[in-house]
């Protein structure tokens, strides 16, 4: 096998899409096969990225709430099947807001500008959404974060915490009745409060000892450890009338210091996400021999939750587009048409706002890592994913 047309990939972001540093990982059966790291990890360009650094990775957080998730659901803890109410029970008697039109939303990016409130008109769900809904995507919840019920507990309480602020969630509106369409939301967020319900520990305490530990996974965080902002990739965003690259201070996800966000609050180190990526590859088993999940689990979360018109969801605009050849599973999107890439059916994975691309093929044993720090990445999206998955295959069969 050959990577240089994968190193050379990488060396050309910068220059192609501005990507000031990247690094991105290769592991197959538990054997790391490449790993390339270019750039700097400072906003003055100055300090060169080594693997000792931590990186922001967002929404590939998800994919680690996830196996967590189907830690309980083995131990008989967690029923996907289950209302949400039966952990939470401040989701009880939910509203849905009135004519919603889903469609235009998000094909305007209307959420740039406030996600419905209390001020909606709303009518009562006629069902309760459901923990398989929340992995899925398809409960109906919104991705406003900071709502004013939340900004009000936080002035009241700054030391809140995931349970605490989760609650308050409760009182905004569904976009739409439980289980009939797709939305991109912070269900996932939700889920850390369920497992802190369910197992008695924090969700960040329930992680480290049932998920990273097991895996050998001793730097992932969910607020960035004392000490140890130095090491963290620096965030950068670039002004769209301008061109010019401004350094962004913070993880919106990390609403105050003690929030511990499932849904985008992960920062790491590229070796230890790898180890639970790699685990997942190979049927559960980490490196250490340690078992988190049965292949079986492993599966569930492959498998497509999506109906026609949940597809044509999740499929809306241009980064849509480019993964119409995947379905969405439990929290990850999952290969349905291998005619459009380069891996197999049932590759599986996710990506993060600031560029993070997560891959895990169990038929191959196969786990890719990627990440930077651009937090307007559509660029990683739609050109450098797709290209480095490809290049990895390619690299395989050469």
């Amino acid at each position: 096998m050959n990577f240089g047309k994968l190193k050379e990939y990488l060396d050309s972001v910068k220059d192609l899409y501005g990507v000031r540093c990247c690094d991105c990982i290769v592991l197959k059966d538990h054997e790391v096969l490449m790993r390339h790291m270019t750039g700097n990890y400072d906003f003055a360009d100055t300090k060169l990225l080594t693997e000792d650094n931590l990186h922001d990775i967002f929404s590939a957080s998800k994919v680690l709430t996830i196996v967590g998730v189907m830690t309980l659901v083995e131990q008989g803890k967690v029923d996907l099947e289950a209302e949400l109410s039966e952990y939470l029970p401040e989701y009880r008697d939910l509203r849905v807001v009135k004519d919603f039109d889903l469609t235009d939303f998000v094909t305007n990016a209307k959420f740039l500008f406030g996600w419905p409130g209390a001020e909606a008109e709303t009518v009562p769900a006629r069902h309760a959404p459901k923990i398989r809904q929340l992995m899925s995507m398809t409960a109906g919840f919104s991705y406003q974060l900071a709502s004013p019920d939340t900004l009000k507990l936080l002035q009241e309480n700054s030391e809140a915490g995931t349970r605490d602020i989760v609650r308050s969630w409760a009182k905004d509106p569904l976009l739409y009745e439980p289980g009939t369409r797709y939305a991109y939301s912070r269900a996932i967020d939700v889920l850390g409060a369920v497992i802190e319900a369910v197992s008695g520990e924090t969700f960040g305490e329930y992680m480290k000892h049932h998920v990273f530990e097991p895996c050998g996974a001793n730097e992932i965080y969910y607020q960035v450890p004392e000490g140890a902002q130095g090491r963290l990739s620096a965030l950068y965003s670039k002004n769209p009338q301008t061109g010019e690259l401004a350094e962004a201070t913070f993880n919106f996800a990390r609403i105050n210091h003690t929030f511990e966000s499932g849904g985008g609050g992960v920062c790491c180190t590229v070796e230890d996400y790898a180890k639970v990526l790699d685990t997942l590859a190979n049927g559960g088993v980490a490196a250490n021999g340690n078992r988190i999940l049965t292949p079986e689990s492993i599966r569930k979360m492959a498998e497509n939750q999506l109906n026609e018109q949940q597809l044509a969801d999740f499929h809306i605009g241009e980064i849509g587009q480019v993964k119409s050849c995947y379905g969405y599973g439990l929290g990850v999107r999952t290969l349905l048409d291998p005619t459009k890439s380069k891996s197999p059916v049932g590759e599986f994975g996710w990506d993060g706002a600031a560029g993070a691309y997560v891959l895990a093929d169990p038929e191959n044993h196969l786990a890719i890592f990627y990440v930077q720090e651009a937090v307007e990445s559509g660029p990683a999206f739609i050109h450098i994913h797709p290209t480095l998955r490809d290049l990895v295959y390619e690299a395989l069969e050469a």
